[in-house]
Order: structure tokens, then sequence, then C-alpha cells
């Protein structure tokens, strides 16, 4: 595990960089989440297995950068196809004040999402709704979250229903961005604006406002 641990201080000094003080509570939330990660996946396949070594900047820095990008005023949270966590359960953790909902098919994955934030003991629990995005109600949240989850043009039907009147949309894509972006531009007018990834240099988050259909 100090390999684990050697992750977790390159994760503080990278936050650092990027300006955000990560407190010892927040700092003892993501070790737990990465602990129980750890166990849970020699059981079922929560992340890709050649990515654990790497977890602290592979999953967990690559969701705290987010913390940059949402609103202080957002008060709700919603993240689709949450998986084992990323990003949802990590922007629990640096944002307490959010109401954060998790959205997943999988009842597996679901189940280590509540047994996740538990063993976090996050301020607020967040609730999790175990169902296809497509057929749950909707959530209604201030910010729409999703990571390596299916290409934009999907990604924005899915999100639709989920959001407020002023809500934005922080999508993690990778290095065909860009190519997703146009197709999906043949179906919605998206007022969006891509920021470096902090953690893949071709990869960009996708901050996305009021889109609508064409």
């Amino acid at each position: 595990m100090s390999h684990i641990h050697a992750g977790r201080d390159l994760f503080l000094r990278e936050m650092r960089q990027l300006g955000v003080d990560v407190s010892r509570e927040t700092r003892d939330q993501l070790e737990a989440l990465v602990n129980i990660l750890v166990r849970w996946q020699k059981a079922i396949n929560l992340v890709g297995n050649t990515t654990m070594e790497g977890i602290w900047t592979r999953h967990v820095l690559d969701s705290a950068q987010l913390k940059l990008l949402i609103p202080e005023r957002a008060k709700t949270l919603t993240d689709l196809g949450s998986g084992a966590g990323f990003p949802g359960l990590v922007v629990a953790a640096l944002r307490p004040d959010l109401d954060v909902t998790l959205i997943e098919a999988d009842a597996r994955k679901a189940a280590f999402l509540g047994e996740a934030g538990r063993h976090m003991d996050l301020e607020k629990q967040p609730k999790i709704i175990v169902g296809r995005i497509e057929s749950v109600a909707p959530a209604k949240a201030d910010v729409v979250t999703a990571r390596a989850l299916a290409p934009l043009t999907k990604l924005l039907k899915w999100a639709h229903p989920h959001r407020t009147d002023t809500a934005i949309c922080l999508f993690h894509k990778g290095k065909d961005w860009q190519a997703e972006l146009r197709e999906a531009m043949k179906d919605w007018d998206i007022p969006g604006k891509p920021f470096n990834s902090v953690t893949d240099l071709d990869a960009v988050i996708l901050r996305i406002g009021q889109y609508t259909a064409r």
C-alpha cells in the first residue's frame, strides 16, 4: 500500500498547485474511498485493474479538478453513471455543502457507492439511485457530471431532464472530444468551453451551459 500513499502525497501537491487547499478531514475521506475501493476491486471490477497503481492521479485527481469549475452558488449535483464514485464521491468530499445524487444502473456498483459513502463518513451522504439514467425520475440538479460514460450526443440527451434551468454540465472527455463535439452539434446548440485536464494532455473537461435541441 506504500505506493498508494505516495500517490496521495502527489495528489495533495497537485491540488496545492491548482490553488485548492485539501483539509485533513477531506484527505481522510478520500483516503477512506481509496482504501475501500482497493478492497472491493478484488471482488468486482470497479475500475480498470491497470489504473489501480495510479489511482490517486488517474481517478481521484482527475475527479477533484472539477472543484475549480463548480459554481460556488451550486446547491445540487447529479453524477450520471457513477460507477466507482468518480467524480461523484470525490466531489462530495471536496464540496460538503452540495446535495449529491449518484445514478448507477449496476446494483453491485450502487452497493459499493453506498458502502463507500458511509466509510468516508461524509457530512452529507449522497442519494443513490439504482436505475438507468434515461428511466429514473429527473434529478433537477444545478450541476450534472459524467466521466468515461458515453459519447457526448448521448450524454446530452441523458443529462437533459436532470438539469435545472440554470444548470451546467461538466463532462470528462478524452482525445476525441473535438470530433464528439462536432457530432453533438448536429443535434444540439451547445454553449460550451473546454478546460484542459490536469491529468491528461489530450483530455478536457467540457463545461456546457444551457443547451437546446436543434
